[in-house]
């Protein structure tokens, strides 16, 4: 398969079919859609990028609602008032009523609640991972705006108490971002730790920008863990394992996908990664998926091996459908409305190709419903914005990431009910 570039060329000849008046709407109006994404730093590049590459997919076959989408993308920083200025100003300045981001939770949350729910515009998050949005949900504080394509973060605290079951490991100390994002997967992981019966010897949070954390090292030091959980971003992720190792601790080390991150990698040295496992969300090992792998490698040279990118796809595919489905000038509630009529188990079965989205779009045009099926399989959202996923153990190799052990979505949700 030569990827989305060749199915776009060869599904040329059956768009010949739209009608000189639409193909000329869709060249004489824009939509604007907003994107919140962390683009300063090396990981967030590629996931903004594959957001973009599905806009252009979108484009190519006529638009959205008769109109061609421009993404206007903004930084987060991995920063919330940066986050927020920037939602702020997309909604407010842009007039978007469709919002992608962002991928931090401790970034999206805020976002959420000051920004897009009270000004009724549809968030898609790609990456945001927190139980505390499904909360939200449940209290009836998101109005049904929010949707994410990552599974929660209950996914990846499992399969990092997996890892060190299957380790051998008694104790483990963690480390935990202090915000949304880790203050939630952290506690999660000293949970389904502790119901292992492995001891958590240290809970230590990881603040911001701190010019050392020589204080917190230490103190998980002194309890002598036989490992170290990490749910941190690759800065503070590289100094806190900078610090560790040169005062003696063990390489023995579980992460989660935040650190699976070339610039992590590279500034600590793969002499002390040896015994680094990490953990990730995956993609089902379908036929969309491994399309989608072949796609991307064609469009950017390589495979999709950073953090987030099809889930990335995914979002920006299913939300612009529900957008084209909500139909022109459509208000955030209404796209958000239409996410059902995109991702119905019983809708006609779509491609996230070009081919896909032109028949979705007929499809929906016509009065029905499809099933996409996307980068991470056969989107399902529940009620509260939610999707379930299955999860991979992976290390790092000499030249990039590599798949240790591919975990199905029985065995997660299998092994998840186990330790309850």
């Amino acid at each position: 398969m030569n990827g989305l570039k060749t199915s776009a060329l060869a599904i040329g000849a059956a768009l010949a079919f739209a009608s000189v008046g639409t193909e000329a709407a869709a060249q004489d109006c824009t939509t604007k859609i907003g994107a919140v994404l962390p683009t300063s730093v090396d990981w967030g590049k590629p996931i903004a990028s594959t957001a973009q590459y599905a806009v252009d997919i979108a484009n190519e076959t006529g638009g959205v609602a008769g109109c061609q989408i421009e993404m206007v993308l903004r930084d987060t920083q991995v920063d919330p008032k940066v986050g927020v200025d920037a939602a702020k100003a997309l909604v407010d300045l842009d007039g978007v009523q469709l919002l992608l981001g962002a991928v931090s939770s401790g970034v999206s949350m805020p976002i959420l609640t000051s920004v897009t729910v009270p000004a009724g515009v549809m968030q898609m998050s790609c990456c945001s991972s927190s139980t505390a949005f499904t909360a939200l949900s449940e209290e009836g504080k998101t109005n049904g705006l929010f949707y994410r394509t990552f599974a929660t973060s209950g996914v990846q605290a499992a399969v990092g108490a997996m890892v060190a079951q299957e380790q051998g490991y008694e104790s483990v100390a963690v480390f935990y971002k202090n915000d949304d994002w880790g203050q939630d997967i952290g506690g999660l992981v000293a949970e389904d730790l502790r119901a292992l019966g492995i001891e958590v010897t240290a809970e230590i949070a990881i603040n911001d920008a701190q010019a050392s954390y020589r204080a917190e090292v230490t103190e998980a030091l002194q309890t002598q863990p036989q490992a170290i959980y990490m749910a941190l971003y690759p800065d503070e992720g590289t100094q806190v394992v900078r610090e560790w190792i040169s005062l003696g601790g063990t390489q023995n080390m579980i992460a989660a996908n935040a650190l699976k991150s070339d610039e992590f990698k590279e500034n600590v040295g793969m002499q002390f990664l040896g015994n680094f496992i990490g953990t990730d969300t995956a993609s089902p090992r379908t036929e969309s998926a491994d399309a989608f792998v072949d796609a991307y490698t064609a469009r950017f040279d390589g495979p999709p091996s950073g953090p987030g990118l099809a889930n990335s796809y995914d979002a920006t595919m299913i939300a612009l459908l529900a957008m084209h489905a909500a139909g022109e000038g459509a208000a955030g509630p209404q796209i958000a409305e239409k996410v059902s009529a995109v991702t119905d188990p019983n809708g006609t079965p779509v491609t996230a190709d070009a081919a896909g989205f032109a028949q979705a779009k007929e499809v929906l045009d016509s009065g029905g419903t499809v099933s996409y099926q996307g980068a991470t399989g056969n989107v399902q959202f529940d009620a509260n914005g939610d999707v379930s996923a299955p999860a991979v153990i992976w290390s790092f190799g000499e030249s990039g990431i590599d798949e240790m052990k591919y975990i199905s979505l029985t065995e997660v949700n299998d092994f998840m009910a186990s330790m309850k």
